[in-house]
C-alpha cells in the first residue's frame, strides 16, 4: 500500500472519529474553538515580547528619568515641567515610576542583564524627598508594589541564577522611606488614609488642609504591599495602618445590602456617593479582600469577601452584566453604564472559584470590544459608547489570562490574540503604543500609562506562555492589583509585633459559599447562549425575573416588550391595536402586572412624598432629604417649577415650611475659592451660585456667608450629570460647624435649566425648600383644582343660578385659598 493512500486512509479515520464524537456528544456546540498550535501560541509570546521592548526601549530612550513616555511627543513626562492635567498627574512623583513600576516583568522576559542596569539606575537616580503632592494608592501599587517585587526577584536571582551578588536590599529600604513618606495620610479620625499626601510635607501642605474626601478602592488597596513592606523589613507600623483601615472600611458597609460606596470622608466616615458596583471607584478594595486572605492567611478576609461578593452577585449582576446600584437602596440602579475597570472582576471570580459567571461577563466584553475594535472606558446598557477613550487598560487581558489559566480552553488564546493584534494595529507608534482618545475614530492620546508595560504586556507574555518557559512558578506568587509579584511564603515569615484578632463578627455560612469546579465546566458551552448577546439587537434581561409595575418605565423599550408579551398594550388616542399573551403563564403576569399597576395608581400621591427622602439606615446616621430650587415660570405665572438638589452637612436644614428666598445672582470669579468676591456689594441678600472646584464646599460657603448672602447654590462642574442617573449626596464639610446659611448642590443638567430661567429673567426670584414640602404644596393644588371644577360644574348645572353668577362664582373657586400667604408659593 502506498504511503499516499495509508495517508488518505488515517485522514478519512480521523474525520469518521471526529464525527462519531460529535454524534456522542449531548451538544455539538461544545466543541472547543480551535485550539491554537504550540508554534503560533509561541510566535505570539515572542510578538508580546517585542511589544513591551518597543514600549520599553522608546521610554529609556526618550523619557528616563521622566515618570512617563509622552508617545507622540517621544518624550518624557515630568511632574511641573509638563502641562498639567488636573487631577490625573496626582500619579506622578518624578521618581521615575515607568522603570521602577516595569522592573518585575524584565524578570519574567528572563531579561536578567537589563534588570540588573534598570535596578542599578534605580538606586543610583531615584529619590522620593520632593514637594510633590501624590495618590496614596497610585504611589502604594506602583512604587512600593514595584521595588517590593523588584526587591524580592532579586534576591530570587541570587539563589537560583547566581547573579546580582552586589545587591544588599537597597530597594527595599526604599519601600521603606517612602512607605513613611505615605503614613501621614493615615492620620485621620477613622483611620482610613486621604487620598493624596506631600513625599516631603506630609499633609502639612496647605493645598491638603481641606484634604477630606477618598474613595473605597484608594483606601482600601494598600495591605498586600504594606503588609509585605512590614513582614521584610520587621516594622510592624504599615500592617498595622493598613489593618486599620480595611477594618474600618468594613464597619462602613451598609449592614442591610452588605454593599460599599464608592466615595466617603475620612474623618466622619459619611458617605459622599453611594454608588456601588465593581468598577471605578471601588474595583481593587475587593480584590485586596481576596487577596489579603491569599497571602496572609487571616480568615476575616475571606469572610468579608465573600459577604460582599454575595451581595454583588444578588443586586450588581444583570447576568452577565454589572450595573451600580445605590449601596442603602440595591434595587435602585445609579447609573446606566458600565466601565472598563470592572473587566477585572472575571479574573477574581475565576481566584475564587466561581468560574460560570466569570465566563459569562468575560463573553460580554468581548463581544464589547468586537463591536467597537477596542474596549471603550465606558459603555451604556445598549452597549453603546458612553466614554470613548482607550488608555491601553490590562484588565480584560488579565481576565483572560485566569480564565485560560482556569480552564485550558483555547478559547481564551484566540481572545489574546486578537487583543494583542488589535493594539498593534490601533495604539502602536513609532515611539511607544499611545493610548485611543475615540474608539470611534481611533485618534490618538499623548498617553502611555505605567501599567502598560507593568501589565498589560505582563499578562500577554504570560497568556501566551508555557510554564517552563517561565524562570519563575507564578502560582507560588500573588500578583497585586498592578501585577507585581508577591510570594505566598510571605505569610510564614510572620510579625512577631502584630497579631491578628480573629473577629467572631462572622459565622459559617460566611466560609460556605460554593461554586463550580473547573474540572467539570465547559466554558463553550457557558458561552454559547450569549454568543449574540450584543450583536443584532439591544439586550434584554435574562435574570428571568417578572417585571413588576414598580419597575416599569414606558420609556423602556425593554419594559414595553415585556409588558407586549404579558398581553398588555400601551396606546395612545385613536390607537386600538392589542397585545396578546404569549403563553397562559405570562397572561397570568399581566393580570398580576396591571392589578399592581391599580395598588400603584392608588397609593401615587403618597409614593411621590415617600421617594423623595433619602433614607441611610447605617449607623442610625441622620436621614438625607431632596431639595428644591423652586421658581415661577414666568412673572406672572402661578405656577412653579422645582429643580431637584442635594443638602449638605455643614449647613443649617430648611425643615418643615422653612425656606429661603431671593433673588439670584452669580459668584464673582464663578468657582469662589478666592478670598474675597469681585461682585460682593451685590450679593447681600441674594441667593448666590458658584461652580463646583478648586477649592471645598463649605470653602465657598463661608465666602458667601462673609459677603452677606442668603444662602449657597453650588452647580456641579461635570458636563452631563444630572441627578436622575446619579444619586444625590449631602455635601460633605471639615468638621467645623461655622456656616449658618443654607447651602445645596445641583447637578449639571439640572443647574442648565435653572441657568436658562436665570438669562431669560436677570431678576429671577427663586425658594430653596425641602422638595418634599414642595411636591406636598403641588399635590394640594391639585386636588383643590379638582374640587374646584367639580364645584363649577355643578354651580353651572344649577337652574336657579344665572349665568353670569356661575361664571363669577368659577372665577373665585379657581383662586388657591392662601391660608399662610408668607408660605405659599
Amino acid at each position: 500500500m502506498s504511503s499516499t493512500l495509508t495517508a488518505i486512509i488515517a485522514q478519512f479515520l480521523l474525520s469518521l472519529l471526529l464525527l462519531v464524537v460529535s454524534v456522542l456528544t449531548d451538544d455539538a456546540s461544545t466543541i472547543p474553538t480551535q485550539n491554537m498550535s504550540h508554534k503560533e501560541r509561541a510566535e505570539l509570546r515572542e510578538e508580546s515580547r517585542d511589544m513591551f521592548y518597543h514600549a520599553y526601549n522608546a521610554y529609556m530612550a526618550n523619557a528616563y528619568p521622566a515618570d512617563e513616555l509622552m508617545p507622540l511627543s517621544c518624550k518624557g513626562r515630568y511632574r511641573g515641567v509638563t502641562p498639567s492635567r488636573g487631577d490625573m498627574d496626582d500619579i506622578l512623583g518624578n521618581f521615575s515610576m515607568t522603570l521602577v513600576d516595569t522592573l518585575d516583568t524584565l524578570v519574567l522576559l528572563g531579561d536578567f542583564a537589563e534588570f540588573e542596569h534598570a535596578v542599578k539606575l534605580v538606586i543610583r537616580d531615584v529619590q522620593f524627598d520632593s514637594d510633590i503632592i501624590v495618590s496614596v494608592f497610585e504611589t502604594n501599587i506602583r512604587m512600593v508594589g514595584g521595588l517590593l517585587s523588584a526587591h524580592i526577584l532579586a534576591e530570587y536571582l541570587q539563589k537560583q541564577a547566581d547573579v546580582m551578588h552586589w545587591y544588599k536590599g537597597e530597594m527595599l529600604e526604599m519601600a521603606r522611606e517612602l512607605g513613611y513618606r505615605l503614613l501621614p495620610a493615615f492620620n485621620t479620625t477613622t483611620g482610613i488614609p486621604h487620598a493624596r499626601v506631600n513625599l516631603r510635607l506630609g499633609m502639612k501642605d496647605p493645598q491638603l488642609k481641606k484634604s477630606r474626601e477618598t474613595c473605597t478602592a484608594c483606601a482600601g488597596t494598600i495591605l498586600l504591599e504594606f503588609a509585605a513592606l512590614s513582614r521584610l523589613t520587621g516594622d510592624p507600623i504599615f500592617e498595622v495602618r493598613a489593618h486599620a483601615a480595611m477594618d474600618a472600611l468594613w464597619k462602613l458597609r451598609h449592614r442591610g445590602s452588605d454593599l460599599m460606596g464608592t466615595v466617603l470622608n475620612v474623618h466622619s466616615g459619611d458617605w459622599v456617593r453611594r454608588d456601588s458596583g465593581v468598577g471605578a471607584g471601588i474595583d481593587s478594595y475587593y480584590e485586596y479582600l481576596f487577596k489579603s486572605y491569599v497571602l496572609l492567611g487571616d480568615d476575616k478576609y475571606l469572610a468579608r469577601f465573600n459577604r460582599h461578593y454575595n451581595a454583588v452577585m444578588k443586586y450588581v449582576s444583570e447576568g452577565p452584566m454589572l450595573l451600580d446600584v445605590l449601596m442603602h437602596r440595591p434595587h435602585a440602579k445609579s447609573r446606566n453604564f458600565m466601565d472598563s475597570l470592572l473587566a477585572f472582576w472575571p479574573g477574581l471570580q475565576v481566584l475564587s472559584g466561581d468560574l460560570k459567571p466569570a465566563v459569562q461577563t468575560h463573553e460580554m466584553l468581548y463581544q464589547v470590544m468586537q463591536m467597537h475594535t477596542l474596549i471603550p472606558e465606558a459603555w451604556t446598557v445598549d452597549f453603546q459608547i458612553h466614554w470613548g477613550q482607550h488608555h491601553l487598560r490590562p484588565e480584560f487581558i488579565e481576565s483572560t489570562y485566569f480564565l485560560y489559566r482556569a480552564t485550558g480552553d483555547h478559547h481564551y488564546l484566540q481572545v489574546g490574540k486578537r487583543a494583542l493584534k488589535t493594539l498593534q494595529q490601533y495604539a502602536k507608534v513609532s515611539c511607544g503604543y499611545a493610548a485611543v482618545n475615540d474608539v470611534r475614530t481611533g485618534k490618538h492620546e499623548d498617553r502611555m500609562d505605567s501599567f502598560v508595560l507593568s501589565e498589560t504586556f505582563k499578562y500577554l507574555f504570560l497568556l501566551f506562555s508555557e510554564p517552563q518557559d517561565l524562570i519563575i512558578n507564578v502560582d507560588e506568587f500573588v500578583f497585586t492589583t498592578e501585577a507585581h509579584l508577591l510570594p505566598l511564603s510571605i505569610a510564614q515569615l510572620g510579625n512577631s509585633t502584630f497579631s491578628f484578632r480573629q473577629s467572631d463578627e462572622h459565622n459559617v455560612l460566611d466560609f460556605m459559599r460554593t461554586c463550580p469546579s473547573s474540572n467539570k465546566l465547559f466554558p463553550e458551552k457557558v458561552r454559547k447562549p450569549l454568543r449574540n448577546f450584543i450583536t443584532g439587537s439591544c439586550p434584554r434581561s435574562t435574570s428571568g425575573k417578572r417585571l413588576s409595575a414598580l419597575d416599569f418605565q414606558a420609556s423602556n423599550a425593554d419594559h414595553l416588550r415585556a409588558v407586549y408579551d404579558m398581553g398588555i398594550t400601551m396606546v395612545s388616542v385613536g390607537d386600538r391595536s392589542q397585545g396578546k399573551a404569549k403563553s397562559q403563564e405570562e397572561g397570568e403576569m399581566g393580570l398580576q402586572f396591571m392589578q399592581e399597576m391599580l395598588e400603584l395608581t392608588k397609593m401615587q400621591s403618597m409614593n411621590q412624598l415617600a421617594q423623595l427622602q433619602v433614607r441611610n439606615d447605617q449607623d442610625n446616621s441622620a436621614d438625607i432629604r431632596l431639595m428644591a430650587v423652586a421658581y415661577a415660570l414666568d412673572d406672572q405665572s402661578q405656577d412653579w417649577t422645582a429643580l431637584m438638589a442635594g443638602p449638605s452637612h455643614f449647613s443649617p436644614e430648611l425643615v418643615g415650611e422653612q425656606f429661603v428666598e431671593g433673588h439670584i445672582v452669580w459668584a464673582r470669579p464663578p468657582r469662589a475659592c478666592d478670598e474675597k468676591l469681585l461682585n460682593a456689594e451685590n450679593v447681600s441678600g441674594k441667593i448666590l451660585v458658584a461652580e463646583r472646584g478648586d477649592c471645598t464646599f463649605v470653602s465657598k460657603a463661608r465666602l458667601a456667608q462673609k459677603a452677606g448672602a442668603a444662602a449657597l447654590i453650588v452647580c456641579d462642574n461635570v458636563a452631563g450629570s444630572s441627578g436622575e442617573t446619579q444619586p444625590m449626596f449631602a455635601m460633605s464639610g471639615d468638621g467645623t460647624d461655622d456656616v449658618a446659611i443654607p447651602v445645596v448642590f445641583m447637578y449639571s443638567l439640572e443647574f442648565a435649566k435653572l441657568s436658562d430661567a436665570m438669562q431669560r429673567r436677570p431678576q429671577l426670584r427663586v425658594r430653596l425648600m425641602q422638595m418634599v414640602e414642595f411636591k406636598r404644596w403641588q399635590l394640594a393644588k391639585e386636588a383643590h383644582q379638582n374640587e374646584t371644577a367639580a364645584a363649577a360644574a355643578a354651580a353651572v348645572a344649577s337652574a336657579s343660578a344665572s349665568a353670569s353668577a356661575s361664571a363669577s362664582e368659577a372665577a373665585t373657586m379657581t383662586t388657591m385659598p392662601k391660608k399662610k400667604p408668607d408660605k405659599e408659593l
